[in-house]
């Protein structure tokens, strides 16, 4: 039986059903449309196997809607689950956000929402990875070819898939979208059927992403149901969001790294020189070690990006602050991004970090510079991480007992010096004139918590309510009323795109979309999932991603890597070049 979504009452859970063997492929093309779905089905089943050798990290975020009369649905309450998926004996999950459970009931109820326990299984939202893994074949499912079409770069060949008579309940009902080179299924759009007046089985649209030659792994899963009446009178609304990565955890950076080994054509002697560490020195490269440790050990499990565009973004920010404020700070500071979708940002000593989450809401370089000047206080100020991780041992934990072991949430105290530090910093930066921007983005961010306590509900450091407390004065007064041309806060996935099999973070850069209405604005909500297909060593040339999200304006000077969105044009893509910024003094 397939794992079900949500469950009324009565939790139901069931194993993996047994899987297809993987038939030998052949070698040449198929000619006929019934060879090409006999290559479908052997290609789907013998993913179902290859899938076991993976254990990728699984993040859940869904979001309860209500109705409004201008936005049309706006968030009423919301859940949140990470974990590590575990194929080996079935569609299980190792939650890390909560070391108490197996991953069968970490969402708890819906609360003051219904009247009566309702849960969602975060295994149910998993299960949308596979079409069927208890018999995808012609004798359970009919294919009706409708016709060709491309997903970004991917043409594909599509089908509608509905199940046979008497095939049993929890079987696929959909279209499904094939490559017409290796006739794998890149993307199905559909529910599974059945389950009874005590369960239900969600609508979702699932995407695959060409990971490896003829490998395309399950990525991207977008779900949302509207009037799901239960219990009578009751009614239910979501979207949700499911996202995979880390399926080549490691290996990627180990051959990035023996690439890079250099050997040296001689050994310079050095001792005549000043090698020798002073005590201040010492305990800043002890600090940097420490925080280093740390870095190192979040990369290892996944929850935090390989360095790449995304930091060198955020450094460009730092250096702005750093330069317009005559800091010259040793050692220098690093940024770095978290993959998860919270909004979160904390300092690991002299590096910030930043959750994916929260890039990819703030609507422009001001609203960054803000988040950023916060953590940079922390730094100027010294507040120290605990040096204790530059031991290799206090480094060694179960993944499951990550959040539980590190933390990085500053005291009350430090919290009001650092935003003190941080309002100086703004007030003498080139985005001291657009602070009103980054305060409307800050009361967005208030107005909304309420309704998203889980999305800012911080794993590791501080959350983002925490900075609009502190720093919600500093250009409330200032900020525009009622202007149509202006965006609070972008959508989950406005700025960032994810690469699944490198874990590694880039802008999004699409094209313009015109006027948007007030109800398509959308701060801190979820939407669905359009990646642009690539495939396997093909270099993508036009460099877009996902449609429904909103990058903005090239920006004014050159140092602006995130630009003004406004309402007017929130997806025009932001100037690819590199930031040009002043040297540090």
């Amino acid at each position: 039986m397939r794992k079900l979504a949500i469950t009324i009452l009565v939790l139901v859970s069931s194993g993996m059903g047994s899987m297809a063997a993987a038939a030998p492929r052949p070698a040449d093309q198929p000619r006929t449309m019934e060879e090409v779905v006999d290559r479908v089905i052997v290609n789907e089943n013998h993913l179902d196997q290859e899938i076991r050798k993976y254990t990728p990290l699984v993040e859940t975020y869904i979001q309860n809607q209500k109705p409004d009369n201008n936005l049309g649905f706006v968030p009423a309450g919301d859940r949140y689950f990470l974990g590590r998926a575990d194929f080996s004996k079935g569609v299980n999950l190792v939650s890390l956000t909560d070391a108490d459970t197996k991953g069968k009931k970490i969402f708890s109820g819906i609360g003051n929402f219904f009247s009566f326990a309702m849960q969602y299984l975060p295994d149910g939202f998993l299960q949308m990875i596979f079409i069927d893994t208890n018999g995808f074949d012609k004798q359970h499912y009919k294919f009706d070819y409708v016709r060709r079409e491309f997903l970004g770069e991917v043409r594909c060949l599509v089908f509608d898939v509905t199940p046979q008579d008497k095939a049993g309940k929890g079987r696929f009902l959909g279209r499904i979208w094939v490559e017409d080179q290796g006739f794998n299924i890149v993307r199905f759009n559909g529910a599974y059927g059945g389950g009874g007046h005590t369960s239900w089985y969600f609508h979702f649209d699932s995407w695959r992403t060409n990971a490896q030659a003829g490998l395309w792994v399950p990525s991207f899963v977008y779900s949302e149901e509207k009037d799901l009446h239960y219990a009578l009178t009751k009614k239910l609304d979501f979207k949700a969001q499911t996202r995979l990565w880390g399926y080549n955890l490691g290996h990627a950076a180990q051959e990035q790294e023996l690439s890079k080994i250099l050997v040296e054509s001689a050994v310079q002697d050095d001792t005549k020189t000043a090698n020798d560490l002073n005590p201040v020195q010492a305990q800043r490269t002890w600090d940097r070690q420490a925080e280093e440790n740390v870095a190192d050990r979040l990369q290892r499990i996944g929850l935090m990006a390989p360095k790449g565009e995304v930091d060198k973004i955020l450094e460009t920010v730092v250096n702005n602050l750093e330069v317009t404020n005559n800091l010259d700070i040793e050692p220098e500071v690093k940024c770095r991004v978290l993959m998860t979708t919270t909004l979160e940002s904390f300092t690991l000593g002299h590096t910030i970090v930043l959750s994916r989450g929260l890039i990819d809401v703030l609507p422009d370089e001001a609203s960054l510079a803000t988040v950023i000047a916060h953590e940079l206080g922390h730094v100027v100020l010294a507040h120290r991480m605990d040096t204790s991780y530059a031991f290799f041992d206090q480094l060694l934990v179960d993944d499951k007992q990550t959040f539980r072991h590190f933390g990085f949430a500053r005291t009350q105290a430090e919290e009001q010096a650092a935003s003190a530090k941080g309002l100086e910093l703004l007030t003498n930066s080139p985005y001291k004139n657009q602070l009103a921007n980054a305060a409307l983005f800050l009361s967005a961010l208030q107005t909304r918590q309420k309704e998203i306590p889980n999305l800012i509900s911080a794993h590791l450091g501080d959350r983002v309510a925490t900075i609009v407390d502190l720093k919600g004065k500093v250009a409330v007064d200032a900020a525009p009323k009622n202007n149509p041309q202006m965006i609070a806060a972008l959508p989950i996935g406005g700025r960032v795109k994810l690469d699944v099999w490198l874990d590694r973070l880039d802008l999004i850069k699409s094209k313009p979309v015109g006027t948007v209405a007030e109800r398509e604005k959308m701060p801190f909500e979820v939407t669905p999932f359009m990646p642009y297909l690539t495939r396997y060593g093909v270099v993508d040339t036009t460099k877009q991603a996902s449609a429904g999200s909103a990058d903005s304006k090239p920006a004014e000077t050159a140092s602006n890597p995130l630009s003004d969105a406004k309402a007017a044009d929130p997806a025009k893509p932001a100037d690819p070049a590199k930031p040009t910024v002043p040297e540090k003094p």
